[in-house]
């Protein structure tokens, strides 16, 4: 991460005039409703219903697949990142869940099909792997290992809190789907989960459980029909679970003004 990069003197900018930004480094579950990719303004996502209960502005950064490993490099060679860190009021990883899906191939040789020339071949091995995927995810590994997901979210966490001492980070554990693409198979989503979880217990950092927050819409098929993303019934779920870690992590006082620290409901002052 450059250090430079993420020094805010430019004139004009001070802290008290900017508002807060609620930084999300995420996969495409954080921008997917029950019917595809939304933008990132669209106020159903869960990222923007936190943002709007907290009064903060959002930047999300992020692509449909992501890892740990992408939150790495996205923090590290993203200049948004480095825009949106001086001002942000916490920082969330909204990742874990590609990290934790079987991969019948391994990660950078999959990733190569979209480079394939020419196109005829191109559509020849992604048939291929689409027809090989179900049908190897449930004796695959998973895309990432589990404790390379932690190492990531470790190298991300460190190199932001050298650039932001003390700033709040949120992380989370995978959702649940069952995507036919992926042969219904997630067996590698609960050694996921135990490794991220050892970590946020390990350095302080709070971890929000999406299975918990989607669970009932997405496995009742209530969710987008590819049975991976969610509806906005979910989002909301997400949310709400993403304030309460926000809290634990001290980015801000429920029911307290973001201007002052003090509550805003008169009847709780003494």
């Amino acid at each position: 991460m450059s250090s430079e990069g993420l020094r805010d003197n430019s004139p004009g900018r001070s802290a008290a005039a900017r508002r807060k930004t609620l930084l999300v480094f995420c996969d495409s579950l954080s921008y997917y409703g029950p019917t595809g990719g939304l933008p990132a303004d669209d106020p159903r996502i869960w990222p923007n219903i936190v943002a709007e209960q907290l009064d903060w502005d959002v930047e999300l950064i992020g692509r449909i697949g992501w890892t740990c490993r992408d939150v790495w490099w996205a923090a590290t060679q993203d200049p948004r990142s480095w825009a949106a860190l001086p001002h942000a009021g916490a920082v969330i990883f909204a990742t874990s869940g590609m990290d934790s899906l079987p991969s019948p191939l391994p990660t950078a040789l999959r990733e190569l099909i979209r480079y394939v020339r020419p196109a005829w071949l191109r559509r020849w091995a992604r048939d291929g792997y689409g027809w090989l995927q179900p049908r190897l995810s449930p004796v695959a590994r998973p895309a990432l290992p589990p404790h390379l997901s932690v190492e990531y979210l470790e190298q991300t966490r460190a190199a932001i809190d050298f650039n932001r001492p003390g700033i709040p980070v949120v992380a989370t554990v995978p959702s649940v789907h069952i995507a036919d693409t992926y042969g219904r198979s997630h067996r590698w989503r609960d050694a996921t989960a135990a490794a991220i979880t050892g970590w946020g217990e390990t350095k302080g950092v709070p971890i929000v459980d999406l299975k918990a927050a989607v669970g009932e819409y997405v496995l009742s098929g209530q969710g987008n029909p590819d049975g991976i993303h969610w509806n906005f019934e979910a989002h909301a779920a997400v949310a709400d679970l993403m304030l309460k870690g926000l809290a634990d992590a001290g980015a801000y006082r429920p029911g307290a003004s973001e201007a002052t620290g003090k509550s805003s409901d008169p009847r709780t002052d003494s």
